[in-house]
Order: structure tokens, then C-alpha cells, then sequence
């Protein structure tokens, strides 16, 4: 989770105490209780992601069309057919493992940024598969969201009470003879 997901105090009145679920694109803090239209929003997610690839791979078609058009050669061809499948191939297999673990490095990460741009039909493909079965990274986030709720919970349970008060097992209190 975030840095900023835990709290401690909140004024009176305010959201409750403890750590808050980080929210996801599109479906916002409902994933937490499957509540609020997320099965909706599910279903709108798959379809359009689908659409999204649809109308891409449509797109692509117009260019490599164009690229025929402007005869550039078979070899030209296949290169762009070759480069697209591969960058969408890797594009997928990043946009994957995104929804089941943090990245170990960011900044390797944000250097296949533009890779991942140009293979952004794998993404969305990506996107599809995974709303089918949960709102894309709501694993991950469960599982730290759990963990946080989990921390949180210890924290208050073992922290009750003023320590200072309290009486050494002699009946004295501790730091002092």
C-alpha cells in the first residue's frame, strides 16, 4: 500500500481510523466490498477493453495499409508486423504482472514506458482477461490492504493503555529503584 494509507488520528466525526483501501481505475474503493455497481463496472471494463483492442488492431490495420500503399517493401512490412507483436507480446506480460506484484525496480518500469505504449493492444488484452475474474489489481491490493488492516490491528491491540503506568512485575514502575 502507499505511504499515505495509514492514519492514526482523525477528528471527531471523520473517516474511521486505521489504514484506507488504495483505490483502483475505474472502480474506486467498491472492490473492497464488491459493492457500489462493481459487478457493473466490471463488465464495463471488459467490454470496453475489448472494444478499445478491437478498434486498435483496426487502426494498425489503416497504417500497415498505408504502408502498402506507400510501397515501401515486404521487408518494412514485416518488420512493423514483427515489432508490434512483440512489443504488445511484452506489453501484456508487464501489464500482467502488474496486477499480481509491485514492480521490483520503477525505474526500469518507466524506461519500457514507451514499449509498452507502441504494444498497447497486449495491455488492453491484458485488461480484458483480467476483468473477467476481479477489477485488474484488485488482488494486489486486497492482499496489502489486508496486511495494513492486519499491522493496524497489532498496533492498537499491543498499544493499549499509558505505557508509563505500567507496573514492573515487583510492583514497581519501570526506570525507577
Amino acid at each position: 500500500m502507499s505511504e499515505n494509507s495509514e492514519t492514526t488520528e482523525t477528528p471527531a466525526g471523520s473517516a474511521p481510523e486505521g489504514p484506507r483501501p488504495e483505490p483502483l481505475r475505474f472502480f474506486g474503493t467498491t472492490w473492497v466490498g464488491h459493492d457500489g455497481g462493481y459487478g457493473a463496472r466490471r463488465a464495463g471494463v471488459a467490454a470496453g477493453s475489448l472494444a478499445a483492442a478491437a478498434v486498435s488492431c483496426l487502426v494498425l490495420r489503416f497504417a500497415f495499409q498505408g504502408l502498402e500503399i506507400a510501397e515501401v517493401g515486404s521487408f518494412v512490412g514485416m518488420l512493423v508486423v514483427v515489432m508490434f507483436a512483440v512489443c504488445s507480446a511484452i506489453a501484456f506480460r508487464r501489464t500482467w504482472d502488474g496486477f499480481n506484484r509491485r514492480p521490483a525496480d520503477p525505474a526500469r518500469e518507466d524506461s519500457l514506458r514507451g514499449l509498452k505504449a507502441v504494444g498497447f493492444i497486449g495491455s488492453l488484452l491484458a485488461y480484458f482477461i483480467r476483468s473477467l475474474t476481479e477489477a485488474p489489481g484488485e488482488k494486489l491490493r486486497r492482499a496489502e490492504y489486508e496486511t495494513a488492516l492486519a499491522r493496524y490491528e497489532k498496533r492498537r491491540s499491543t498499544r493499549t493503555g499509558n505505557p508509563a503506568a505500567r507496573r514492573s512485575a515487583k510492583g514497581k514502575r519501570p526506570g525507577r529503584k
